[in-house]
């Protein structure tokens, strides 16, 4: 019986590991050096039980600039995202990325679910949109798998984005975790998935659990997303299969919100940092959309 736990435990963690994608080049297409004219700086900011640790990179200047807030994907801090803040700042844009700890015990932890406050939601966006080097209505936001999500429910939450682009998001985390692919070994690890999941959100019930994944699913808040979104998702994802994005896509224009779906064909999972060709076109994809719209 030992044995088989630890074997469980071994698969949930190996598989979490692919979701929150190990072995990744974060500067394939980006610079891995801060180009001529661009600072770079962090910084940290406590909000009540959220330490919010944030990674800047600007152009030359004082600004105010168009400003690009950066998530990355989960299992992944802000410091990894420095390539990117410095594309970005290289074509003109202010940007910052950030990832979050929790005060739990008397300890800033990583947690599945850093944001439990209301407010923990706009934590961050309303941080960066209050520097004097920020143009507060031209702020957009950029992110990755988990960082994809985050960017799509800061935007449902805060009504004050000029743009988001979402990197194969989930965006129905319930529908996500019933997932079953047909095979039974998939059903059995999405079930240790679901499991982990509950133990790391603190629920007391089922209902208050499905309460959580419902508040952090941008499908169940697309009435509120207001400004462009650009989603960007492999055909062959296999872990965030291309549906999710489909289908918020799909709802978005049922309700007369401008969006665009980039399927990018034989892409899986975090294909950006990955595979060269192919992150080249969702990155020429993703600045346009920043051009087009900040």
């Amino acid at each position: 019986m030992a044995s088989m736990a630890v074997n469980r435990r071994a698969t949930l963690i190996a598989f979490v590991a692919l979701l929150c994608s190990a072995c990744v080049d974060h500067a394939l297409v980006h610079p891995r050096v801060a180009p001529a004219g661009v600072d770079e700086w962090k910084q940290s900011v406590a909000h009540g039980a959220l330490l919010i640790r944030l990674e800047w990179a600007k152009p030359r200047g004082d600004g105010p600039f168009p400003t690009v807030i950066v998530h990355p994907e989960a299992g992944h801090e802000a410091h990894e995202m420095r390539g990117v803040l410095r594309d970005l700042a290289a074509h003109g844009y202010l940007a910052a990325a950030a990832d979050y700890r929790r005060l739990i015990n008397g300890r800033y932890r990583n947690t599945l679910f850093t944001w439990r406050d209301k407010d923990d939601v706009r934590a961050t966006f309303d941080l960066v949109r209050a520097s004097p080097r920020v143009d507060p209505a031209r702020v957009g936001l950029l992110g990755f798998s988990q960082g994809g999500v985050y960017s799509l429910s800061i935007a449902a939450q805060t009504g004050g984005a000029a743009a988001v682009v979402a990197y194969y998001p989930v965006t129905d985390f319930e529908e996500w975790l019933e997932e079953s692919g047909g095979l039974l070994g998939r059903r059995w690890v999405f079930r240790l998935i679901r499991h982990h999941f509950f133990r790391q959100s603190d629920a007391k019930s089922d209902e208050e659990f499905s309460e959580l994944l419902a508040r952090a699913s941008p499908l169940r808040h697309a009435e509120q997303i207001r400004c462009p979104v650009l989603l960007i998702h492999g055909d062959r994802d296999k872990s965030a299969g291309v549906e999710q994005s489909r289908r918020l896509a799909a709802r978005l224009r049922e309700l007369g919100k401008p969006v665009e779906l980039l399927e990018v064909p034989g892409a899986g999972h975090v294909f950006n940092f990955r595979n060269r060709e192919k992150a080249e076109l969702a990155w020429q994809a993703t600045l346009r959309w920043l051009d087009r719209y900040l």
